[in-house]
């Protein structure tokens, strides 16, 4: 019996990685394991099960974009190569300078895949965005049209071009839609931590365009099965001629704005409905004016949330980007995977149990911040 991969692992003490190398860890899917990120592991306030994972591994602190720093990083002690890299590291803040993601985003990938082309690494999994596709209603699959719709999607599509010509590179990219699950600060959390905010205030939560806009989503657990997954199978099932293999993640739910706030209804027992488009056109005429108004509405009942419930500092923010508000459908063709290499998702759509999993998660420990207090009490459960 062959010995279990070793592995390394880019960017992994950000929402993925945290649930990938538990993944990994209690599944004993890996004989070794690197978790390299640029912050540090003291701060970054684990979870219970994430702290079990993180102290059997190796952790190191460093520059993924440094040359220097990437080759220390990909060199083991016996001078052999990881088997799988995955990289899950990038600037993952919306709105940035452009040349954030041209460094944070698009020369890590570009230099971290090099390194791994020279180590002759036998599956490089790069973990792309499905915002680069053209918005439609339609759903996209991995040969139509791209048109990304972020700065951030920009420079992702940039470097998956880019590393498709990096010669020797055994390359797998995966480009999810909105991942949602336990430890998310992002994606669908704003909606969930809004939906609070309005149980509190007592008003109708409204969002703007209508109630079919496409939000697609994959739950966490569904996305680092796919990428273990996906490594394991290139290298088995390596097609001669076809050194890259690109898949799309979405769920069967077909996700759109109206399944979200239908969920956060029944959790907060609160009415949702949405502007439309003549408010919503309106809005975006001047959507930097209007999207301080709308986190205005936010925050200000959100810090006496906070502040009620004696919480000083929290990740957690019902900020919403001007990017995300634009009338941009996120609608992704998820089944490619599923028929060429059999994956099979596990969470087939977005339900409240899921939903209530992370606000369980918010209140018991997430990242260390929040204690059982009265911040995300559910006055229907």
């Amino acid at each position: 019996m062959s010995p279990a991969p070793t592995v390394l692992v880019l960017g992994g003490l950000g929402f993925i990685g945290r649930n990938f190398v538990p993944y990994l860890y209690e599944n004993k899917l890996a004989s070794e394991i690197r978790v390299v990120d640029k912050s540090l592991l003291l701060t970054a306030n684990l979870n219970p099960r994430q702290r079990e994972a993180f102290e059997n591994v190796e952790v190191k602190q460093k520059d993924l974009v440094d040359p220097a720093s990437i080759k220390e990083v990909f060199t083991r002690e016996d001078e052999s190569s990881y088997d799988y890299v995955f990289n899950l590291a990038a600037e993952t803040k919306y709105s940035q300078n452009e040349r954030v993601y041209e460094e944070r985003v698009y020369l890590l990938s570009v230099r971290n895949a090099e390194e791994a082309a020279r180590r002759r690494v036998k599956c490089f999994v790069e973990l792309s965005t499905a915002e680069i596709y053209q918005s439609d209603k339609n759903p996209s699959k991995e040969d139509e049209k791209i048109k990304p719709w972020t700065i951030m999607a920009k420079y992702k599509y940039k470097a998956e071009e880019k590393l498709k010509t990096i010669e020797g590179l055994n390359l797998v990219i995966l480009r999810p839609a909105v991942i949602y699950g336990t430890g998310a600060i992002m994606g669908l959390v704003p909606r969930i931590v809004c939906g609070r905010i309005y149980q509190y205030t007592k008003e109708e939560m409204k969002f703007l365009w209508a109630k079919d806009l496409k939000i697609n989503t994959v739950h966490i657990t569904d996305a680092v099965r796919a990428m273990w997954h996906t490594a394991t199978w290139y290298e088995e099932n390596q097609i001669a001629g076809k050194r890259v293999l690109i898949y799309n993640l979405a769920d069967q739910g077909n996700t759109d704005q109206e399944k979200i706030n239908k969920h956060i209804s029944n959790i907060f027992n609160i009415q949702t409905g949405f502007h439309g488009t003549i408010t919503s056109n309106l809005a975006q005429l001047n959507l930097d004016n209007a999207t301080d108004e709308i986190n205005d509405k936010h925050m200000r009942p959100w810090v006496t949330l906070l502040r009620t419930n004696k919480i000083k500092n929290t990740p957690l923010s019902p900020y919403l980007d001007k990017e995300l508000l634009y009338n941009n459908a996120l609608s992704v063709d998820g089944t490619k995977i599923t028929k060429e290499t059999g994956f099979e998702y596990e969470v087939p759509q977005i339900t409240d149990e899921k939903i209530q999993e992370m606000i369980d998660d918010f209140i018991k420990f997430y990242l260390g911040i929040i204690k059982s207090t009265g911040l995300f009490t559910v006055e229907n459960r």
